[in-house]
């Protein structure tokens, strides 16, 4: 706030001087221009002196001479100056430029736009900076977990939208504290349970092993029975181990499609607007092939965010020489497929690289967490799609199956 009151001392001050400067410019404009009947006058008189005659069509600015034989020299209801011309004095008439109405024109003009200029600075404050300066803490307050900081209400057309966004913001960002903590809590549940279920077996693994172990067991049998009942408890203790291992890897992110209709144009057309700069920056060839457009069963932000995904990936993982988008139509369903040259990932390694947190041999100087692909096969399932990926000539291809509507 205070910043913008120094803007506007400082805006307000230069324009009252740009208009007193203007000002003192144009009165001495005027009286250069108002003496020049003084010059003329005096030309007038020269001319009369030597000739005896004189042309009106010389001087613009004087209207007539009167001699004094004319009688009345002094009265005219006009702007006059006596001059003498060959031992005669003569009346010069002469018209007064509008210099003065110029600069109340003028001056008119710049008080009403020192009028718009203040009220556009009000109108600035109360509608930007004012709505602005209550939100600046906001932020702040929401980076440091502070999801009940008050969020005022704001009609203003600047920042109503920004307000209500925030308001989504706070609330999707305590609803997932809330399912975190949810999750936590039954994970943490469930593995204090399946803890306390595999000492059972391991308590009778251990037996049995002392037993065998000292020879407890002199029959056959009963050694046999002892060994099979040690696999069996082995196979329990897998079998929780497999439960934990689920529960830790599944269900750590959720992921929420609101399914609709969008124009393959529509989504195409955002994933040019967000990459195609950046990629002509940094020397890529970008290029998306001609397609035909369609309506498309999906959800246009989940669908437009894998395609993100995959050209984020192309640029980590590609050797930066080309990254095209192709299209083609199959059984109802439109193929969108991102390709990339420079492909160094083995193709054994294909049927993982849609699992959680796998990164491929070609991913240990690139920075990630391997979540990019398990993301898209995640979001193409929820809607009904499919995600799958081919290397051919050293290039990587990776396709979404999209239903047409």
């Amino acid at each position: 706030m205070r910043a913008f009151r120094r803007l506007c001392i400082v805006v307000i001050t230069v324009f009252l001087l740009l208009t007193a400067g203007l000002n003192l410019f144009l009165v001495g404009v005027k009286d250069r221009n108002e003496g020049v009947y003084r010059v003329e006058a005096k030309r007038l008189a020269d001319e009369i002196a030597q000739t005896g005659n004189y042309d009106l069509e010389k001087y613009p600015h004087i209207t007539g001479v009167s001699g004094a034989e004319d009688g009345e020299l002094y009265m005219s209801d006009e702007h006059y100056l006596i001059i003498e011309a060959g031992g005669m004095l003569y009346r010069v008439e002469y018209i007064v430029g509008n210099g003065q109405y110029s600069i109340a024109a003028i001056n008119c003009v710049f008080g009403a736009l020192f009028v718009l200029m203040i009220g556009l600075l009000y109108y600035i404050r109360e509608h930007i900076i004012v709505p602005f300066g209550r939100l600046n803490n906001v932020p702040q307050e929401l980076a440091r977990g502070n999801l009940a900081v008050p969020i005022p209400e704001e009609k203003s057309r600047f920042f109503g939208k920004f307000t209500w966004g925030v308001n989504l913001l706070r609330e999707s960002i305590e609803e997932s504290r809330k399912k975190e903590i949810t999750m936590q809590r039954d994970k943490k549940l469930l593995l204090l349970s399946l803890s306390h279920d595999i000492k059972t077996p391991l308590s009778a693994i251990k037996l049995n092993a002392r037993a065998l172990s000292k020879g407890l067991y002199k029959d056959e049998g009963k050694r046999r029975a002892a060994a099979e009942s040690i696999h069996t408890r082995a196979d329990e203790i897998e079998r929780f181990v497999s439960e934990i291992t689920k529960a830790a890897s599944e269900d750590f992110m959720s992921f929420e499609v609101t399914q609709g209709e969008a124009f393959l144009s529509v989504i195409i057309a955002r994933i040019e607007a967000r990459y195609a700069p950046q990629l002509v920056m940094s020397g890529t060839e970008f290029a998306i092939q001609k397609y035909d457009d369609c309506i498309l069963s999906c959800d246009p932000d989940r669908l437009a965010e894998c395609l993100q995904n995959l050209i984020e990936n192309a640029i980590k993982y590609g050797d930066g020489r080309r990254i095209e988008i192709s299209f083609d139509k199959m059984d109802g369903c439109e193929l969108i497929t991102v390709s990339n040259t420079g492909c160094t990932l083995e193709a054994k390694e294909l049927p993982q690289i849609f699992e959680s947190f796998h990164r491929g041999n070609n991913a240990d100087r690139v920075q990630g967490n391997g979540l990019g692909l398990f993301i898209c096969k995640k979001l193409m399932g929820l809607m009904n799609g499919e995600v799958y990926a081919d290397i051919r000539d050293e290039c990587f291809y990776i396709t979404l199956v999209v239903k047409m509507a």
